[in-house]
């Protein structure tokens, strides 16, 4: 119990810069998807991010991944060249952040929650990036959806210790 208390003040902080809820649509608001694959080319699942009030809406329905929790991060570059998928760059950090959403410093705007994946291989996720735009995320070089091997410790930068990129996806406009 006494436990759960001290954590409580560290969950309000991860959901102080990414908010967990969905946000209203935008009339007309603009869609990107990205068909997320792993280094082999297997399927992985699909991410979408949609513009909603205050920011962009970001899920993930994933699949066909190791199970266990592992970091989820939109990357800079909307490029996938496997197997170890670094041509995607960082994540996405338009405001010159630091990592995680533990972190006083951070975030970056493509810091994710940890992805939890079953033992039947699939897993969602689904967050609010507060301010975050699609003209931003959609800039000439584009935008990646990143999965990592392990979890993010949400606080150490550059990406949380999150360990090599295991499935990767580049967002194009729906």
């Amino acid at each position: 119990m006494r436990s759960m208390i001290l954590l409580a003040p560290l969950a309000l902080l991860a959901c102080e810069r990414n908010e967990l809820h969905t946000g209203s649509p935008l009339p007309g608001g603009r869609m990107a998807v990205a068909a997320v694959v792993t280094a082999t080319g297997q399927p992985a699942g699909r991410a979408m991010v949609t513009e909603v009030a205050g920011g962009l809406r970001v899920t993930f329905d994933a699949r066909g991944l190791p199970p266990g929790m592992h970091g989820a991060h939109l990357h800079t570059v909307g490029r996938c060249d496997a197997p170890d998928f670094a041509s995607a760059g960082p994540h996405w950090n338009p405001e010159n952040r630091k990592h995680g959403t533990l972190n006083p410093q951070g975030s970056h705007a493509g810091d994710l929650p940890n992805l939890t994946i079953g033992p039947d291989g699939r897993g969602t996720l689904a967050i609010t990036l507060a301010g975050a735009t699609m003209a931003g995320m959609l800039d000439a070089d584009g935008t990646a959806m990143v999965v990592h091997a392990a979890a993010d410790d949400l606080i150490t930068d550059p990406s949380g210790n999150s360990g090599g990129r295991i499935a990767c996806g580049v967002f194009s406009p729906a």
